[in-house]
């Protein structure tokens, strides 16, 4: 991952999460995730209140059912990511009030 050629070593998951929520999201996106929870068992979950990509449709409820469909490629993201900095993981999203979204990243351990 480019942006972190300049950083130290990640001492744990935790910065690297840190990391995504802040440099990759920002990069990305434009800006940080809201709001980052980890149950320190492996399972993080972004929070993004006004995702970029669901803000164009959010005027309407009727979206709601189809909204998950424009955040696969962002799981994708994501999940890649992850894996360039060597955690292997699965990325599922969830919308309940657009434009907010909720990532949960589940981390593989070996």
């Amino acid at each position: 991952m480019e942006l972190t050629k300049d950083l130290s070593r990640f001492k744990d998951e935790l910065e690297v999460m840190k990391a995504i929520c802040k440099d990759f999201w920002s990069a990305v996106f434009k800006k940080q995730v809201d709001n980052l929870r980890t149950n320190h068992q492996g399972v993080y979950v972004l929070q993004d209140n006004k995702f970029r990509f669901l803000a164009s449709i959010s005027n309407s409820r009727q979206y709601l059912e189809l909204a998950p469909k424009y955040l696969v490629f962002t799981c994708g993201l994501l999940r890649g990511a992850l894996a360039s900095l060597g955690l292997t993981c699965i990325v599922t999203a969830e919308v309940t009030t657009m434009p907010a979204c909720k990532f949960q990243v589940h981390l593989q351990r070996a």
